[in-house]
């Protein structure tokens, strides 16, 4: 499983660089505060929405801790997606940066 730190994802934001950031939690914990330009798919729609996840180029993992996020990955590598990375730590990490 590929990995990114938060650390790593803020910089690159502060660069200018777009990312494709999905969010996996659920609508309680989204509303106390998201990655600037993530979208929000709750782990338990991933199947349904799986369209909305982009195909091409980097795709990156989020939830609170890094739990639901790895299984978000294990899933959509199982379905065909390449370069799925998950944040490290989850959003408490982000929180500290």
């Amino acid at each position: 499983m590929q990995t990114i730190t938060p650390a790593e994802i803020k910089q690159r934001l502060e660069q200018g660089e777009k990312l494709d950031i999905i969010d996996v939690r659920e609508d309680e914990e989204v509303a106390l505060g998201m990655i600037p330009g993530a979208i929000h798919i709750p782990l338990m729609q991933l199947p349904e929405r799986l369209n909305e996840i982009p195909q091409n180029g980097e795709t990156i993992l989020v939830c609170r801790s890094g739990g639901r996020s790895s299984r978000a990955y294990e899933y959509l590598e199982a379905q065909g997606l390449k370069h799925l990375k998950n944040m490290t730590g989850g959003m408490l990490s982000w929180d500290q940066l």
